[in-house]
């Protein structure tokens, strides 16, 4: 048997502007249901798009805290220039470190000064300097900490080493509850955001029963009278989230601004490349939020 490719073609190109033709119809015959659920997916979308920021934000920040910590390693007093820097290539060998600054003995003063502000006057008094050399460590993840410690501090001429280790363990469990918290709040969230848009959609299929069940009874498959109504799903949750997108971007805008020039320390991720990837994952989740909730709106209407 041979199959004409060329008219298999034909049919579902026709088929495609038949479904093209019978979304944009609807759109227009329910003109104002069009504008509702586009309205309400634009408040969905924006309230999920503003967690998805607050949440991005909040593990940038987490993440920049956690690689700031850092080892302070002192050495004994009576260690030599040529010790501390066979201990400093030792150090820098271990598995996981990034980067290792040698602090001197004056280096050390003048940051004990400076903590000390106002009443830094005080070291003055001081004939020697009493504060050993030191080395800063930065290691590629924090877990690391609790692995390189114990053989710095096995290591000669090795005075102590230390990295605040309630602090640490409370930064972990705080960085863990919000990356953990902020995926669980996400999802309900998007949830929350599918549940209203398959109602909205199910208004605008239920309008229509009585045209989709006259197509059932003239053999029309499943599929058929579906992709029209998912198509029109598609367009709603796309054009929802083209405008919800539109002003997330307007609003970070303004507010990294006010941000930046009040809390400049504040590590806040940049307006660019982050909207761009924002744009594409919100058109996602609004077409494809649209064509699942026009799906699941169907199912019962098509069960003739």
């Amino acid at each position: 048997m041979i199959i004409n490719t060329d008219f298999i073609r034909r049919i579902k190109w026709r088929n495609f502007v038949y479904f093209a033709q019978e979304t944009f119809k609807s759109l227009k015959r329910n003109g104002f249901m069009t504008v509702a659920s586009i309205s309400t997916v634009t408040v969905s979308v924006l309230i999920l798009g503003s967690f998805l920021l607050l949440f991005i934000n909040s593990n940038h920040i987490a993440s920049h805290l956690e690689n700031s910590v850092q080892i302070s390693v002192y050495m004994k007093n009576d260690t030599r220039e040529d010790q501390i820097n066979i201990i400093g290539s030792e150090i820098a060998a271990l598995p996981g470190v990034t980067e290792i600054k040698t602090v001197s003995k004056e280096e050390a003063m003048e940051r004990f000064k400076k903590r000390l502000g106002e009443n830094a006057g005080i070291l003055d008094a001081l004939e020697d300097n009493p504060l050993p050399y030191s080395f800063d460590v930065h290691v590629d993840t924090p877990e690391r900490i609790t692995e390189i410690i114990p053989k710095i501090q096995g290591m000669r001429h090795v005075e102590t080493a230390r990295y605040g280790k309630e602090v640490v363990e409370q930064l972990f469990q705080f960085t863990k509850v919000l990356r953990y918290g902020g995926i669980l709040l996400i999802c309900l969230m998007a949830l929350g955001t599918l549940f209203i848009i398959v109602n909205t959609i199910r208004l605008t299929v239920f309008a229509r029963r009585r045209e989709i069940s006259i197509m059932k009874y003239v053999g029309a498959t499943d599929w058929f009278i579906r992709w029209p109504f998912m198509l029109e799903g598609i367009t709603i949750g796309v054009l929802g989230a083209v405008l919800s997108a539109v002003l997330l971007q307007i609003g970070y805008g303004a507010v990294i601004t006010k941000i930046q020039s009040a809390l400049a320390f504040l590590p806040i991720m940049g307006k660019w490349p982050l909207m761009i990837w924002l744009w594409l994952l919100l058109l996602f989740i609004g077409g494809g939020i649209g064509a699942l909730g026009s799906y699941i709106s169907l199912r019962k209407f098509l069960q003739v």
